[in-house]
């Protein structure tokens, strides 16, 4: 978390937007005194972890939430599937089931 001065906030706006973007936080100070602070818009759901590789400049969000489920869904479901009977997918889920003991 970074803390700054009006006067230096004024000054150089910009460059701490720009901190805040990577998914830092800025505590803005009048006198020494807290008096805002900044923080990412939450339009993306990120664990803190994850804002703290942002804020690092390790990890980029994404800039704007591309998927839409219903088509993914729909495009997984139109996959062609397994022609086995039930036998067959039997067997093979025990047989898998035995090699992992």
């Amino acid at each position: 978390m970074k803390t700054v001065n009006v006067a230096d906030l004024k000054n150089r706006l910009s460059s701490y937007l720009q901190m805040v973007r990577r998914g830092e936080e800025v505590v803005v100070k009048d006198r020494d005194q807290p008096i805002a602070r900044i923080t990412p818009y939450p339009g993306i759901d990120i664990c803190g972890e994850e804002r703290e590789l942002v804020a690092a400049g390790v990890l980029k969000l994404p800039e704007e939430n591309t998927t839409d489920w219903d088509q993914f869904w729909d495009e997984f479901w139109a996959l062609p599937s397994a022609d086995l009977d039930m036998k067959t997918a039997m067997r093979a889920v025990l047989e898998e089931r035995e090699e992992g003991w």
